[in-house]
């Protein structure tokens, strides 16, 4: 993966044609609930093409991020059951505007406390102010949370009110201090009573498990998420104690990257607040260990209306750390009626709609493993399932980076107080998935 950052500095090729011409915000059900544009309004019928390719995909993640129409090309994501469709008039790089709109969801998370429809809703004027200030022209300007905080200040109920009342915006009346500085991502003057600085690393683990409990596809998603209140200029060394195990690392613009190739230390000068320092990934090439592993036996005989389910889920070796929030969703083939089950522990429901089955298992202890088993009643008559569907497993475990990733030490240079310092860890399952 390109270093997004890198990509955010390609602006400069593209100066001569606007990059971002619009922006379309689409709900689930189809409404373009919000719509910018920079500078020429672009019909809203442009969404057609998008809804066209919406009916062809499977789901939502199937929708394909770059769409071509003959006079544009429509680059999207889906974030928190919304789509940010973007309209593009010339050939740029995708990922760059991808980034860019992830950058913009990150943005209203941050201000709103939750990227949803009724927020971005409710704080629409705000949304406005944002989106004129991270695009200049078509171009990503200011993308940094703290630095657009100085800029335009974040909702509070108050604030709301007054503004109705005296008619005034929410828009700052001086230029942030990091635009003048040499570091453009940390404002000037920054004080704090407490000095603390922590840093949560976050794990997903994608993989595909076959009948026999081999492997097919493991890899690790990984990110450390900031956050840092610092006062004055502080600046931090981060070192690992195993920092190979990384592959294809993304930077926050503030780290030093010369540092990192020749020494695998994070050295930078952070930006205030809450920020994602780095993104990486840890491939199946170094083994990626599996936390969990399920015991299944889903049976269905030819000219019979039933069939059997078992399912137990256990844990692997997890250097000693409990997998909890375990749930369990199976989609059932179409002539499964109903199932009747028991569960040893937590609860299970079926719909027979959507012919999903989900067990919200809890915590496994070791000692006694969860198990999950009874009959399933199909449609008499209805041919006997081809294939066995595939259960989707959740889970997180606390305090555990599953790739074996821990942090050394954190230094600061340039200032003389003692900062608080503290390092998080947790493991979730992204795709996790055991075929049967």
């Amino acid at each position: 993966m390109t270093n997004h950052w890198q990509l955010l500095h390609l602006q400069n090729e593209f100066v001569h044609d606007k990059m971002i011409h619009s922006l379309f915000l689409i709900n689930c059900s189809g409404d373009i609930f919000l719509e910018k544009h920079w500078k020429s309004v672009v019909s809203q019928s442009v969404c057609d093409y998008f809804f066209e390719a919406q009916e062809k995909a499977i789901d939502v993640e199937n929708v394909p991020p770059v769409i071509s129409t003959p006079h544009h090309y429509l680059i999207s994501i889906y974030r928190d059951k919304i789509f940010f469709v973007s309209v593009i008039q010339t050939e740029v790089p995708p990922l760059f505007v991808i980034e860019f709109l992830h950058r913009v969801a990150d943005t209203f998370q941050d201000y709103f406390g939750e990227c949803s429809e009724t927020a971005i809703k409710d704080n629409v004027v705000i949304v406005y102010e944002l989106l004129e200030e991270m695009l200049d022209n078509g171009f990503p300007l200011a993308t940094e949370s703290n630095i657009l905080k100085e800029l335009i200040k974040p909702p509070t109920i108050l604030r709301s009110v007054v503004n109705s009342i005296t008619g005034s915006s929410n828009v700052g009346d001086t230029l942030p201090t990091g635009q003048l500085s040499n570091i453009p991502w940390r404002r000037a003057g920054v004080k704090y009573t407490n000095n603390e600085a922590y840093f949560d690393v976050i794990e997903e683990i994608d993989a595909i498990i076959d009948k026999s409990g081999s492997t097919v596809f493991a890899e690790i998603q990984g990110v450390i998420d900031s956050c840092i209140k610092l006062s004055g200029m502080p600046d931090l060394s981060l070192s690992f104690m195993n920092p190979r195990l990384l592959d294809d690392v993304s930077f926050h613009p503030c780290i030093r990257f010369k540092r990192w190739e020749s020494e695998r230390v994070l050295s930078f000068i952070p930006p205030d607040g809450n920020f994602r320092l780095i993104s990486y990934r840890v491939s199946s090439q170094n083994l990626v260990a599996i936390p969990v592993y399920v015991k299944h036996l889903i049976s269905f005989k030819e000219n019979s209306s039933s069939g059997r389910f078992d399912v137990t889920i256990g844990p692997k070796q997890n250097m000693g750390k409990t997998v909890e929030g375990v749930v369990m969703t199976v989609h059932m083939p179409k002539a499964v009626l109903n199932m009747n089950l028991t569960a040893t522990q937590g609860s299970y429901t079926f719909d027979p709609v959507t012919k999903v089955l989900a067990w919200d298992v809890g915590k496994i202890t070791p000692q006694k493993l969860p198990n999950l088993k009874g009959i399933v009643n199909l449609q008499s008559g209805a041919p006997k399932p081809e294939e066995n569907p595939s259960l989707n497993i959740q889970f997180k475990i606390q305090q555990l980076a599953i790739s074996g990733l821990k942090v050394n030490r954190l230094d600061m240079y340039g200032e003389k107080y003692k900062p608080f310092k503290g390092v998080k860890y947790i493991t979730k399952a992204g795709k996790f998935q055991v075929r049967t």
